[in-house]
């Protein structure tokens, strides 16, 4: 394999450009940026192994059998060829749609179609010949294409990194859309490239690229670039290329101006989409279970049909009946499908007859109007104000309407973390300095148990140490306090909220003992200022312009991480500035000891980076007088482990301080130094020089072996506290969600420190929680023997279960923390299961390190295992597989792209939305629809029975009680809208009860609605209701005459007096189902009813050719007769009783949660602050271990305990008091002697 042209000819072609002046290669030690290992030339052209891209040369592409997909992306369902077939078996699949077809699908998918239309049309600049670049869609690049992409763009497809805006090819990369994690990456082109920098030069570029086949692995790329200099003559090298080279879809450009890459997959072809599954076809247990509903009903179809058949038969053929009636006998005008003379032809045909006569029964048009209501649901989802986000101007929107009543039956969510329950800010919260904390002011969680507890907290943290004795770190609890005193302490608190959110982006630390300089007066300002320079010099980050502020001397900064710039953020508020950086030096505005403004400068001898299994960096530098320091950032306990004997003065306190700001979802890192001497630098210098130098395998683990001789016997300073910022009401949406018996597992990204921190900010761990840790040993992980890593995950699994048993009784807080190595082993088939069985005993888990396709998997086994509606919430492409393999899958609408929203169900612009679109909307839908259902249900039992009935009551005559446009307008006008109504419309309660009352949600958790109890209920009630309607009319109206001329009814006005009364009962039984009345609702139910008279009116004016028996049948016959109305009135009270004597005794004796609350709310039997009102608000909420409330109330438990600690130990004090004792003393001497 030919070698790399020399580093020397590159920078001389360099020279004239205008570059980056940091060659981030010189400064980095570790694999980041080593070379590729060779490649196995015999492995290109063989299966996996043939892709072949010719750069700069995308016409080579458009034809066999190089021709790749273009870059356009489709997340749609279907496309023109496949949406008719696709569309009805999606129809289909629901049973009683057999009769009809939507073009709803259509319609959803459209907007699918639209969005990635969005996100195709995106434009990147293109090389186009000539040296020139024009602006282009997405959608048209193909393989070999040469495109540059510029500072926090996107990358549109998978590239080959050719070039940087930076003098070594090197550039910062934002994986946070894969993968999750907010470090920025480092890629780094082949040294043969770094020559196209500029646009002109790629005019003759030429490169072939033998890579792997397209494949979903986000960290491997196995690939050769061919290329040779042209202009020189040099034959054609090969080099072998690594996943540092390629820039993946999705990802984004950060801390780089500029980057020149060429096309190497494409469209489904790229990582990402291949990591993505095909948008799933979702159905609702609502609608599964109907179809159950509508086979109970089909069988009762066939039931009926049956009696009828052999009805009709057996009475036809028996002897001195039908067969003898003469006017049966008459050939004329007679029905063609009876013959009396063969009764089992006829009843064969009567079956057929009763199938389609009976078929009201099976409700039909239920699922159109189910459809019309959903998508009705879906509008008032979209448009509700309070689910709009006035920072981004987006709001939620139902992507699919199909799975609206799924909401209100959540039980469990997988959610993401960040960009999900983070905002991606960083915010610098507090500090330990010389063992003494700053910044501590008073959290939410201390806060809102004062007020509970009636007890005035200046601030919660218990004093460690005699010189750490400031109110912001001592607690002070007096007894109950009057409410004058309190006032007065929670606008205190509440000033000091206020005057934090005036913070500086980065920066929410209010401490007047380190502000304004005020730190240089304290005991110990070396340390203090070793402090600062640690935080403004072991970075890797970048000083730029601050051009938000004309005028300001404040600089802003970009790093690899969004730590490093929180840190330079605060090292400059305390006075330390990093201002400069070059190759060998950085300089810093220092404030000395005097308080003047200094400029020094600092010479970069070493970088240590940070990896994840070093877990802290280090800097070298040499001052300007000429000592050698080392600068130390990292774990709390990597750093402790490796501090000097004379270094440990202030580890105890803070420790306790660490301990106190992982309590508060913060993360932190600890700061130590020390001064190395000249030789001793000089002689490890040599080492680490030849570790640097190594190539193979080994050179890492060398590194990091030479690193340790150097970070040792280390100072400690103290430590920091950041603050992964959530998003607004995050906490309190998990709160929310937790009382309403939802159980949340965090799936992220990021490594398990980070996770756990946010585990605890938002509240899914708490202090007292006993927390069990899946993760590998370092000695098993190294020795990568399947057997022995099965083994042992196993074995803790098992040991943290039986925890869990023993300890159940005591209602214990489990959580459950899995690392990533330690997740891709539970997975297996081996042990799944008993992972899974742990999992779900605990109140909360947290898997970190977590991988796309893991996330997926997760998701589909815990909906299998548990059973449970899940619902799974990410933002990135990286949660594409979880949203979709999930039952319900809502994408956040942020700042990272466009994938998980277009493979959601849902979308919304943040987090907190959750708690109102499933406790609110959720709640509401899910009774609605179930409401509407067992209604439908229940009416077109009522109609369809009726005409049964008459059947019986004719003998079978296979004559029909209804005129054929009754039974038409039944279900298209004289009850449909009604229907619609409840379905859209109802609501048990409002939108804030719902919210105070999150138990509420619950009966949608454990179906009450619609489970096969109501289910069956209903079908009695519509049974009884058309027998009650059938009978009483018959025997009331056969047994007297009419009218007073002595005229009886016939068939005509038996079918249209029992036809009112359906109407008038169903009509009725839907306004008693009703708790929430509209001006709308009330004009669609009394509407109808006065629409049926209306047509009765107009029908019966048509001529009798075309209104039949129905001419003049309510001017001339019903309508005057009195016993029309009084039958009508008596009947449809009698038929409506049986259900109001029902809805009497289950309010009275039997009330659900909803009952109480109306009765308490509409009944005005109390107000809102009453006492009966709290009582039931509390005991509404689900008792759990996670959410704000859960840690208020364990944080009450902890402070009385401290609290009773601390009374007893002064109470003994006094006891034990040497005043006390001669007090005791002199009163018993005094005793004796009188």
């Amino acid at each position: 394999m030919a070698t790399q042209p020399s580093a020397t000819n590159v920078q001389t072609m360099r020279k004239k450009k205008k570059k980056g002046k940091v060659k981030w290669s010189n400064l980095y030690t570790f694999s980041c940026l080593r070379s590729p290992p060779p490649v196995n030339q015999s492995d290109f052209g063989q299966p996996g192994f043939s892709r072949v891209v010719f750069c700069n040369d995308s016409g080579m592409h458009r034809t066999k059998p190089y021709k790749y997909p273009i870059n356009d992306v489709s997340t749609t369902k279907y496309n023109v060829v496949t949406f008719l077939p696709k569309s009805l078996f999606e129809q289909f699949r629901r049973v009683a749609n057999l009769y009809f077809f939507m073009l709803k699908e259509g319609v959803e998918d459209w907007h699918r179609f639209l969005q990635d239309l969005e996100v195709n049309s995106r434009k990147v600049k293109v090389h186009i010949g000539n040296g020139s670049f024009l602006d282009r869609p997405w959608k048209v690049l193909r393989v070999g294409d040469v495109v540059k992409v510029s500072k926090n763009e996107y990358f549109p497809c998978d590239l080959l990194l050719l070039s940087s805006s930076y003098e070594d090819g090197v550039c910062y990369v934002e994986t946070m859309n894969l993968d999750g994690e907010t470090n920025l990456k480092i890629k780094r082109c082949l040294e043969c490239t770094l020559g196209f920098d500029e646009e002109l030069k790629f005019d003759k570029f030429k490169a072939t690229i033998r890579c792997e086949d397209p494949n979903s692995s986000l960290y491997t790329f196995v690939a050769n670039l061919e290329f040779g200099d042209e202009d020189e003559d040099t034959l054609i090298s090969s080099y072998p290329l690594s996943p540092s080279q390629l820039l993946l879809r999705d990802s984004k450009l950060q801390n780089t101006d500029y980057v020149y890459g060429v096309v190497v997959f494409t469209g489904r072809d790229t990582k990402v989409v291949r990591n993505s599954l095909k948008s799933p076809s979702k159905r609702s247990r609502v609608e599964k279970k109907m179809d159950h509903v509508i086979y109970v009903l089909f069988f009762m179809l066939l039931l009926i049909s049956l009696i009828t058949s052999i009805g009709s038969a057996r009475y036809t053929d028996r002897k001195h009946t039908a067969k003898e009636w003469w006017y049966l006998q008459l050939l004329e005008d007679t029905d063609a499908s009876f013959d009396p003379n063969k009764p089992l032809i006829s009843g064969f045909l009567q079956f057929l007859r009763a199938l389609i006569l009976y078929g009201y029964l099976i409700p039909i048009s239920l699922y159109v109007s189910i459809e019309v209501v959903k998508f009705l649901q879906a509008m008032l989802i979209n448009n509700d104000l309070q689910l709009f986000d006035e920072m981004s101007g987006k709001s939620v929107e139902a992507r699919t309407s199909n799975l609206n009543e799924e909401l209100g039956q959540v039980e469990m969510i997988l959610s993401d973390k960040t960009g999900t329950l983070t905002c991606n800010q960083m915010e610098f919260r507090k500090c330990s300095i010389e063992g003494i904390s700053y910044g501590g002011d008073v959290n939410a969680i201390v806060r809102a148990a004062s007020h509970r507890m009636n007890i005035n907290i200046e601030s919660y943290r218990f004093n460690i140490d005699a010189e750490d004795s400031t109110p912001r770190d001592s607690i002070e609890m007096h007894e109950i306090c009057t409410d004058q005193d309190n006032e007065v302490h929670n606008s205190v608190l509440d000033d000091a909220k206020t005057t934090r959110n005036l913070g500086i982006k980065g920066f929410n630390f209010r401490d007047d003992r380190l502000m304004n300089k005020m730190w240089v007066h304290g005991s110990n300002v070396w340390d203090m200022m070793m402090f600062f320079r640690v935080m403004a010099l072991c970075h890797t980050g970048i000083p730029v312009e601050n051009g938000e502020e004309t005028g300001s001397h404040k600089l802003k900064y970009e790093a690899e991480s969004p730590e490093e710039v929180t840190f330079l953020i605060a090292a400059q508020e305390f006075g330390f500035q990093f201002c400069k950086r070059t190759q060998s030096s950085m300089f810093v505005k220092e404030i000395d000891s005097s308080s003047e403004e200094v400029e020094r400068e600092y010479k970069l001898l070493n970088l240590l980076e940070f990896s994840s299994s070093r877990k802290r960096m280090s800097v070298i530098v040499r001052d300007e007088v000429g000592q050698i320091f080392l600068f130390c950032k990292g774990a709390d306990n990597i750093i402790f482990d490796r501090l000097g004997d004379s270094g440990r003065t202030y580890q105890h306190a803070t420790t306790m301080h660490l301990a106190n700001y992982a309590e508060d979802g913060l993360r932190t890192m600890a700061f130590a130094y020390r001064k190395i001497k000249d030789l001793e630098y000089e002689e490890w210098s040599s080492t680490f020089a030849k570790a640097k130098a190594t190539i193979g395998s080994e050179r890492e683990e060398l590194l990091e072996n030479v690193s340790e001789i150097i970070e040792k016997d280390l100072m400690l300073l103290g430590a920091v506290a950041v603050d992964d910022k959530l998003q607004d009401g995050v906490a309190e949406c998990i709160d929310k969600l937790a009382q309403a018996g939802l159980k949340i597992w965090l799936l992220t990204g990021d490594k398990k420190e980070t996770a756990v921190n946010i585990g605890f900010a938002c509240s899914l761990l708490r202090h007292d929680m006993k927390q069990f840790h899946l993760s590998l040993s370092r000695d098993a992980e190294s020795k990568n023997q399947p057997k022995a890593m099965n083994d042992e995950i196993l074995n803790q699994i098992e040991a943290s279960y039986q925890v869990t048993v023993n300890e159940k009784t005591k209602d214990d807080p489990f959580a459950l923390v899995v690392d990533g190595k330690a997740l891709e082993i539970a997975l297996g088939d081996e042990i799944r299961d008993d992972f899974l069985q742990l999992a779900v005993n605990c109140s909360s888990v947290i898997c970190c390190r977590v991988s796309p396709k893991q996330k997926a998997l997760i998701t589909r086994l815990v909906k299998k295992y548990t059973g449970k509606m899940t619902l799974a919430i990410g933002d990135g492409a990286n949660d594409v597989g979880m949203i979709q393999a999930a039952d319900i899958g809502i994408g956040i609408s942020g700042m990272e792209g466009m994938q998980a929203v277009m493979a959601s169900d849902f979308s919304m612009p943040q987090f907190r939305f959750l708690e109102r679109l499933l406790i609110v909307h959720g709640h509401w839908c899910y009774k609605r629809i179930s409401k509407m259902i067992l209604y439908f249900v229940y009416k077109n039992i009522v109609f369809g029975l009726t005409l049964f009935y008459y059947e019986l009551y004719s003998k079978f005559s296979g004559d029909v009680l209804y005129d054929g446009w009754y039974m038409l307008m039944f279900n298209l006008f004289l009850t449909s809208l009604p229907v619609i109504s409840l379905g859209v419309l109802e609501q048990d309660v409002s939108s804030d009860i719902c919210l105070e009352f999150p138990a509420l949600y619950q009966q949608g958790q454990k179906g009450i609605f619609f489970s096969w109890k109501r289910i069956l209920g209903w079908m009695g009630n519509g049974l009884l209701t058309s027998v009650t309607i059938f009978i009483l009319n018959v025997n009331i109206l056969s047994s007297s005459t009419f009218r007073q001329g002595g005229e009886v009814i016939d068939i005509s006005h038996l079918g249209v007096i029992t036809y009112t009364i359906v109407i008038w009962t169903v009509n009725c039984q839907i306004a008693l189902i009703i708790t929430h009345f509209t001006w709308i609702q009330h004009i669609f139910i009394w509407g109808s009813i006065l629409c049926w008279y209306i047509f009765l009116l107009f029908y019966g004016a048509l001529p009798p050719v075309y209104s039949g028996r129905e001419f003049k049948l309510l001017i001339e016959a019903v309508g005057p007769a009195p016993v029309y109305w009084i039958v009508t009135l008596l009947v449809v009270v009698v038929a409506l009783l049986p259900y109001f004597i029902y809805m009497v005794i289950m309010r009275s004796f039997y009330p659900m949660d909803d009952h109480v609350i109306q009765e308490m709310k509409y009944g005005r039997k109390v107000v809102v602050d009453d006492e009966m009102w709290l009582r039931e608000k509390q005991s509404s909420r689900k008792v759990t271990h996670i959410g704000f409330s859960a840690r208020v109330d364990a944080k009450i438990l902890y402070l009385k305990d401290q609290l009773h600690k601390k009374r007893m130990f002064i109470i003994k004090s006094i006891t034990n008091s040497p005043i006390r004792r001669s007090i005791t003393i002199n009163s018993l001497e005094n005793r004796d002697s009188s």
